[in-house]
């Protein structure tokens, strides 16, 4: 199942896992370099997150992610610094993959709700952009 999208800096795209059901429920499961695009190093969850918060508010300069909605549901905004996507995560079989150099924002969380978060990379706060007009520059330069 791999993904046959180029992972090229500045793209999304959506993620579908797979699933097994028998009448004592469902099980997904995911496989790095399988059914997401790189190896898995840093796993984090988002909960009790209040449903006017927000969170995100950044882009990265290597690392790459795909996030999940466990339980509930929010809004994923993403900006590739010329395009802004809304999409809307709800269904824990699937995942919104971020590549470097997106803009994400993230809000209209349901009460409940839980934000999986697999990362290509250890957390290195030098590899973060939290000013939106640096991200701009390095998205729309030669950062691509």
């Amino acid at each position: 199942m791999k993904s046959n999208k180029l992972n090229v800096a500045g793209s999304t795209h959506v993620v579908n896992l797979p699933v097994v059901s028998d009448p004592r429920g469902d099980l997904t499961f995911i496989e790095g370099q399988n059914h997401i695009p790189f190896d898995i190093a840093r796993v984090y969850y988002l909960y009790n997150v209040p449903v006017d918060a927000e969170r995100g508010g950044h882009a990265h300069k290597k690392l790459e992610q795909v996030v999940f909605a466990l339980s509930g549901s929010f809004r994923m905004r993403v900006d590739d610094g010329d395009t802004k996507q809304d999409f809307w995560l709800r269904d824990p079989r699937q995942g919104l993959y971020i590549n470097r150099l997106i803009w994400r924002e993230m809000d209209s969380f349901s009460q409940g709700a839980v934000c999986m978060v697999l990362a290509s990379r250890p957390y290195e706060e030098e590899d973060y952009y939290r000013d939106y007009e640096e991200f701009q520059s390095a998205a729309n330069g030669l950062g691509k």
